[in-house]
């Protein structure tokens, strides 16, 4: 059955760096696009970024672009997220996700 479990998320500072990991398992992870979601207290779901199966397409929104990288590898069937210069807006429960399948999710505090 498809698993998709996350980890790397914790407390920093503002201007910090984090980089989530989601191991995929379940499914053949190379076929499938991935995405980095997240849900800020209070607010609805945000779709963050998207790759495409092979990591040759990728996709930010306008609110991490320029500092948020995606990436993934297929032979470990791991989705990446480098989340750098980060901001007190980005705390929010991160997700990774195979179109609306989500994991559980690991938290992103960012605070001083």
């Amino acid at each position: 059955q498809l698993q998709l479990v996350e980890s790397g998320g914790g407390l920093v500072q503002p201007g910090g760096s984090l980089r989530l990991s989601c191991a995929a398992s379940g499914f053949t992870f190379s076929n499938y696009g991935m995405s980095w979601d997240r849900q800020a207290p209070g607010k609805g779901l945000e779709r963050v970024s998207l790759i495409s199966s092979g990591g040759g397409l990728t996709t930010y929104a306008d609110s991490v672009k320029g500092r948020f990288t995606i990436s993934r590898d297929n032979a470990k069937n791991t989705l990446y997220l480098q989340m750098n210069n980060l901001k007190p807006e980005d705390t929010a429960v991160y997700y990774c996700a195979k179109g609306i399948l989500r994991g559980q999710g690991t938290q992103v505090t960012v605070s001083s």
